[in-house]
């Protein structure tokens, strides 16, 4: 493709001048796409040869957020002719005569879903043979963005929305704080407003809010950045987030009496966010919500926002892309019908601005300057004031601008790293892939991936979609839907292909392209062909791609849809007869758990055996098909399944088949889940520690008649069982407990303890490290010891086992160990209670050493931001504070020389990070097993001392193929008797290795935290559990049959007592 360039462009593109264009389209738009600070950095941190940008060229502006001179003081030129620039760039569009011929431009162009607006500027840039650099298109391999402008406007938002309600407030005869606010702009920063926001709340908190306006109820649209965004502000005042099924029962605070509703105040607000499922509902009442379907089939839906949550808003903020074929979130007659039955709606905060949109009265954008007007339903009248009837409405599409110097700054730092590249490469495949990927047109040209435009555009005609035979050339015809990222992730050229390949033509009826890279877009095509052959052949191979790409975790990328719908099934086999368990997860853990209930036999439900089978059928779910159907390769009885447990239609359908579920996600799913079950009367199983979102299901779970048994897993799980057995026995015993220890640890077998470290990481290392900086606090001979999180390492002490004398270990405190003493009901007896984290020995050393040293600091290092990547040793040289300590270093024999090594080793003494030389020797082998000292550039994705250390870890301390991990558990109890008897010591310890059977490798964590899990369920299914409501296993009906069902399975539990 470089051949096709002038030699005029040669000389341009590439040539390390970059222009900066004054924008032009709103005079509100303040924001610019490089900061001074960013442009020194650029052109003053070493010029061409690390940054590829010797020159940057500014046009003046007068109301741009930094000043000309500012950029000068930066070392840019400020000139109106960017003719010299080989790059420009800017924020939005620029006018057309400010498109100069043969060079780059990059800036948000809103083209590359063939807009029909933005026509005349794509024309123009292949007219002039530019290259055009999208930023909306800047994406990694996953689709993700890799640059925007986050969520400033919800931030903005929001807070143009509160002045605003503080002024409607007024004219409806209340005073409240939020009349002292002011819009965005008018503060000097978001901090600044952000604190003004904060002042706002504290006089709420402090006198409260009339009553005539309670209760004040915020409801959010969404949860993607924008809606995080006016969260973020929202989240300053004191305020509570509820549950949309709550909101009744917050308005029903109005039925108190008058004179109780004159005098009362509130002192927060309510916030509730919903999604599409509180939006509509099936039409099929038999049905559930199913984002899919809906998605593809929004016709099957009808709007139930103006029922359900609408007459409870005070202020609606809408932050969701919404599409044409979809129901509106709030049409003018349902307002019209809200209003008359005396809704308590406000305002509406419209940061989407969708003209004629979701909301359907928004008729029109307004301006910074005056953000808002009022709509009078009752009148369908449009005003510019506050004062009268109706609700106001904020609508302004270019809000981000209003904290321009924090939106730039935020911008730039990322953009900068991308200007480097694109200001010096002279060729489109000299360019890492995400800038080749958000190449639009090349020298004038559309490079492959954008060139389905002009194919939407040709059959972008004017025309209805009735008209009938439009494509009166073929013979046969299907109307085919298609739904998702079409255009931000390619797949319209895809499916375009598919189609002019197969001797088949389309005629593209509808299109609706989502606003913004993360919207999806949605398109009917009307494909047509000669002979049916052709057309089944074009359907199939549709239907392909939309399989492929079913499951992704960016949600589904594309989504295909002839004809009507046909219900999905999971697999013939969940039509079997027998108990079923729905496990959710497909990683380590899941497999042991669903190996054991599949092998089950003599499963006794309600104490009576209805079944025809004695086993128990496990689906596992998984958000891919393909990990599900690996965790139960070869366990018969299994079912793999696809599932996105987000979308609680499909998780809902799924629960409803079986009796009990298990979830091995990450605890932040597991509320979600355990409303499904508590909904559907289904018990639930995890291995995580109860939270505050699970505690507040306790009082539903229990008038469901559900048991939410939690903790059930290792550690929390088996190490509860344990000491409620050991200490309900001392308690029967009429025993007092004296002291509760217990240590547990996930190490390697001592044959793959072979680093400085003796450890190993199944998880991520950067998790574990952090994990080893928490504070801790436990209680000993009745002092309650305080650890703080950067002495955690120091406090690490010797331990041996005499049942396992040839293990040397040590043991940090782990959290709050008190709250065991309140869990296991000791606290009062016990003076000492004690719960810690088992390492080998030396562990601790090293790593408070690494701490001293700097590696563990999560900040983003100076020389990690540089272009110029540092290797391994001079990273390691700046955090020891040595100039240089590369320089005597040479290689004789393949060895590095003594030099570096002694200056290291004087470095951590010099320091006092070691006192010892045997110390930082030791430390010194750890630094070279780990790779620190080596001359390799550290990878561009590590910009802090953390992300490299834990890269380092990553690589160098992962299990290999044959190495075993190993599970450790022990507990002591002491234990006093009044009576004279002597004091005895309870102990119990488990100890568990990883297993190698048949090539497939099971991990010891992966077994102590999955079979607990599966025993779980097992009692669930067998009646054994009667205690409802969110539990722990602390209860002997669940330890006692647990722990016996553990130990036949082949984990074995040692117990002695000691007098």
């Amino acid at each position: 493709m470089g051949s096709d360039r002038t030699e005029s462009n040669d000389s341009l593109l590439g040539n390390g001048v970059v222009g900066i264009l004054a924008e032009t389209v709103n005079m509100w738009e303040r924001r610019a796409p490089l900061t001074p600070s960013h442009c020194a950095r650029l052109v003053l941190g070493g010029g061409r040869s690390t940054s590829g940008v010797n020159r940057i060229i500014v046009q003046p502006s007068t109301k741009r957020i930094h000043h000309d001179a500012q950029y000068e003081d930066a070392g840019c030129e400020i000139s109106e002719d960017l003719s010299e620039c080989g790059l420009i760039i800017g924020i939005k569009q620029p006018k057309l005569e400010m498109i100069l011929p043969d060079r780059a431009y990059a800036f948000f162009s809103h083209t590359h879903k063939a807009q029909k607006e933005n026509m005349p500027l794509l024309d123009k840039i292949i007219k002039e043979r530019v290259s055009l650099f999208d930023y909306e298109l800047i994406v990694d391999d996953d689709g993700k963005r890799l640059i925007a402008f986050g969520k400033f406007a919800g931030r903005a938002g929001l807070v143009d929305f509160l002045h605003g309600l503080g002024r409607r407030y007024l004219s409806l005869g209340y005073s409240t704080p939020f009349l002292s606010l002011g819009q965005s702009h008018m503060y000097p920063s978001l901090a600044a407003a952000k604190a003004a926001v904060i002042a706002v709340g504290e006089e709420i908190a402090t006198f409260g809010l009339p009553s005539g306006i309670l209760p004040i109820v915020f409801v959010f649209t969404g949860s993607g950045n924008v809606s995080q965004g006016a969260q973020e502000i929202f989240k300053l005042l004191p305020h509570t987030f509820v549950d949309a099924e709550k909101l009744p029962e917050i308005s029903a605070g109005k039925s108190l009496s008058p004179h109780y509703q004159s005098t009362r105040r509130a002192f927060q607000l309510y916030g509730c966010v919903i999604t599409s499922r509180d939006m509509v509902s099936p039409k099929d009442p038999s049905k559930c919500f199913d984002k899919d379907d809906y998605y593809a089939h929004p016709e099957h839906y009808n709007p139930v926002f103006h029922e359900r949550i609408a007459p409870y808003a005070s202020a609606i903020v809408n932050c969701m892309y919404w599409e044409r074929r979809f129901p509106r979130l709030l049409s003018t007659e349902q307002l019209q019908q809200l209003v008359k039955n005396g809704c308590p709606l406000v305002g509406i905060c419209d940061i989407t601005c969708d003209i004629g949109g979701s909301i359907e009265f928004v008729n029109k954008s307004m301006s910074i300057e005056r953000p808002f007007f009022r709509y009078d339903p009752s009148t369908n009248l449009y005003h510019d004031d506050m004062e009268g009837d109706g609700v106001i409405c904020l609508a302004v599409d270019i809000l981000p601008t209003e904290f321009s110097r924090e939106a730039s700054q935020h911008f730039g730092d990322i953009l900068s790293r991308f200007v480097t590249s694109l200001a010096s490469t002279k060729g489109l495949l000299e360019l890492p892939s995400h800038l080749r990927r958000a190449c639009i047109a090349y020298s004038g040209k559309l490079t492959p991936l954008y060139e389905y435009i002009p194919r939407m555009r040709k059959t972008m005609i004017e025309m209805s979609p009735a008209t009938a035979n439009s494509l009166p050339d073929k013979k046969y015809t299907h109307l085919v839907s298609l739904s998702g990222h079409l255009f931000d992730k390619f797949l319209i050229n895809e499916a375009l292909d598919i189609i002019e390949t197969a001797g088949g033509s389309f005629h593209l009826v509808k299109c609706d392209v989502g606003q913004s890279i993360d919207d999806m877009s949605y398109s009917e095509l009307e494909v047509g062909a000669d002979e049916t052959a052709t057309l089944d052949k074009i359907i199939d191979s549709l239907t392909s791609i939309a399989n492929a790409h079913r499951g992704d975790p960016n949600a589904t990328e594309i989504s295909l849809k002839i004809g009507r719908v046909s219900e999905r099934r999971i697999d013939d086999s969940m039509d079997k007869v027998g108990p079923k368990v729905l496990i959710l997860g497909a990683g380590r853990v899941c497999r042991p758990a669903a190996e054991f209930l599949a092998s089950y036999r003599n499963i006794d439900i309600n104490g009576c055996n209805d079944y025809n089978t004695d086993q128990v059928h496990v689906i596992v779910a998984s958000l891919y098909q393909k990990d599900a159907e690996e965790t139960i390769d070869g366990i018969k009885n299994a079912t793999a399944a696809q599932l996105d447990v987000s979308d609680i239609g499909s998780l809902s359908n799924l629960v409803s088949q079986v009796e009990v579920v298990v979830s091995l996600l990450p605890a932040s799913f597991h509320a979600a889940i355990a409303r499904v079950c508590i909904e559907l009367k289904k018990h639930l199983v995890t291995a995580s520690y109860v939270d505050d979102s699970m505690s507040k299901l306790e009082q539903a779970a229990e008038g469901a008649g559900v048991t939410i048994l939690c903790e059930m897993g290792l550690d929390p799980g088996i190490d509860h069982m344990l000491s409620m057995k050991m200490i309900d026995e001392a308690h029967a015993q009429k025993g007092k407990i004296k002291a509760f220890t217990s240590f547990c640890g996930g190490l390697p077998s001592p044959a793959a303890a072979n680093n400085p470290l003796a450890y190993k990481f199944s998880w991520s290392p950067a998790g574990a490290i952090r994990a080893g900086r928490n504070p801790a606090v436990y209680k000993f001979l009745g002092e309650i010891i305080h650890v703080d999180g950067s002495k955690l390492y120091e406090s690490a002490k010797r331990i041996r086992l005499p049942e396992l004398p040839a293990f040397a270990l040590e043991h940090l405190p782990n959290r709050n160990s008190l709250m065991y003493g309140d869990l296991y009901g000791i606290s009062k007896e016990a003076s000492t209670v004690y719960r810690s984290t088992l390492r080998y020995e030396g562990f601790s050393e090293i790593m408070a050493i690494l701490a001293k040293i700097g590696l563990f600091d999560a900040r983003n290092h100076p020389l990690l931001e540089e272009t110029n990547r540092p290797t391994y040793r001079t990273f390691l040289s700046e955090l020891l504070n040595v100039n240089d300590i590369s320089t005597p270093n040479t290689k004789v024999n393949g060895e590095e020389s003594r030099g570096h090594d002694d200056e290291v080793i004087s470095r951590l003494m010099m320091l006092g990070h070691c006192k010892e030389k045997e110390l930082a020797v030791k430390i010194l082998k750890t630094i070279k097993f780990l790779g620190l000292h080596e001359e390799t550039e550290i990878p561009k994705d590590c910009t802090s001392a953390l992300s490299v250390i834990s890269q380092r870890m990553e690589q160098r301390m992962a299990y290999g193929h044959d190495e075993q991990d190993m599970v450790l558990l022990h507990h002591e109890v002491e234990v006093e008797y009044p009576d004279g008897r002597p004091a005895e010591k309870h102990q119990a310890t488990l100890l568990e290795f990883g297993k190698s059977e048949n090539g497939r490798s099971t991990t010891a964590m992966a077994l102590t935290v999955g079979v607990p899990a599966a025993i779980g369920a097992l009692l669930l299914l067998q009646n054994k559990v009667q205690r409802k409501g969110v539990i722990r296993p602390l209860e002997p009906e669940i330890y006692i049959p647990a722990l016996e069902i553990l130990e036949a399975s082949g984990i074995k539990l040692m117990e002695r007592v000691e007098t």
